[in-house]
């Protein structure tokens, strides 16, 4: 029981009761099924962004083009749809932001797997590069009258609540963001790929003597989070109704902070997925919660870096000193 107290996890559960209970004590409407649903619907779209970076800095990696990918598959996707086949379903336009996804993600693949080159150094620039060829070559202009299926998607309602004024909604694509979680979860826990995950993120020279093809690896993991991005760049187009170009770019180090104060180590080889929801949960509580309790939108940002920086100094204190009671008892 001690060591449950003790995990990054349990720390991050304990930060989000106490900041709710602050927020919900200052403010009821927090706790209210309305305000539910709205912070369930926030968390979509990034709970899928979450889910594919994980898998990158759990191998040791950081990715930080995959929201320049979300917005090039949505924008490219919803012009093929208005140009050549308006009247398709909802699911083929999730299918062409997924392949062009997948077909950037697997760029990024390229060039880590192929030459080796630095994740960060490589990703940076394919950031650049996709959002730019997006603004100049495919267009920058914000697309509104999106195809009907779009719009149906994002009229539609898993679930309704009543309310004394107007009706709570649950956004059925939250089923979209649960089952990307629970494929995530299966794969680094119950497959040889996961576990040569975790053992890319632990040590390269340890994983490949163990009979890992890194290389392969490699190419999943980005073609993986493309492939991820682009479904939440669809998300989170459908449920806007518009192809913004301007969109989703800038989200990427909210996400990264999200799944690193999930308790995944920027240096690889540890990171689950319930710490990484968890992460998510307390992100968007800061993001969207804190003006209930009159803190100024300037000063959120103050607000959650400071959340940020707590809740991975902790853990990485408490490591450092077992550490040192590790060397102690092995000194005597």
């Amino acid at each position: 029981m001690s060591r449950l107290f003790r995990s990054n996890e349990a720390l991050v559960a304990v930060t989000i009761v106490v900041v709710s209970l602050v927020i919900g004590l200052n403010n009821p409407t927090f706790f209210s099924v309305g305000n539910l649903f709205d912070l369930l619907r926030s968390s979509i779209v990034m709970g899928i962004f979450a889910m594919g970076v994980l898998i990158v800095i759990v191998s040791g990696g950081i990715d930080v083009s995959f929201t320049a990918i979300a917005v090039f598959a949505l924008y490219s996707t919803t012009r093929i749809l208005k140009e050549t086949m308006p009247d398709a379903p909802i699911w083929i336009g999730f299918l062409i932001a997924a392949t062009i996804g997948l077909g950037l993600g697997m760029i990024n693949g390229f060039f880590i797997a192929r030459f080796k080159l630095p994740t960060l150094i490589v990703t940076l620039g394919t950031l650049s590069m996709f959002h730019g060829f997006l603004l100049f070559a495919i267009g920058n202009q914000i697309i509104r009258d999106v195809p009907p299926a779009m719009d149906a998607f994002a009229r539609s309602a898993l679930v309704q609540i009543p309310l004394g004024r107007g009706v709570a909604n649950l956004h059925p694509a939250i089923l979209i963001t649960a089952s990307v979680i629970l494929v995530v979860w299966l794969l680094l826990n119950f497959t040889m790929l996961g576990r040569g995950i975790y053992a890319l993120g632990g040590a390269r020279e340890a994983a490949e003597r163990a009979g890992f093809n890194v290389p392969r690896i490699q190419y999943f993991i980005y073609g993986f989070v493309g492939l991820l991005s682009g479904i939440a760049g669809m998300t989170f187009g459908s449920m806007a109704r518009q192809a913004n170009p301007q969109d989703i770019v800038g989200l990427e180090l909210n996400v990264i902070a999200a799944v690193v104060l999930g308790g995944a180590q920027l240096t690889g080889g540890r990171g689950t997925v319930l710490g990484t929801i968890l992460g998510v949960m307390l992100v968007v509580i800061a993001n969207n919660s804190l003006v209930l309790v009159g803190v100024p939108t300037v000063w959120q940002r103050v607000v959650i870096g400071l959340i940020i920086l707590i809740g991975t100094g902790l853990p990485a204190i408490q490591a450092r000193r077992a550490g040192k009671r590790g060397v102690r008892l092995a000194e005597v």
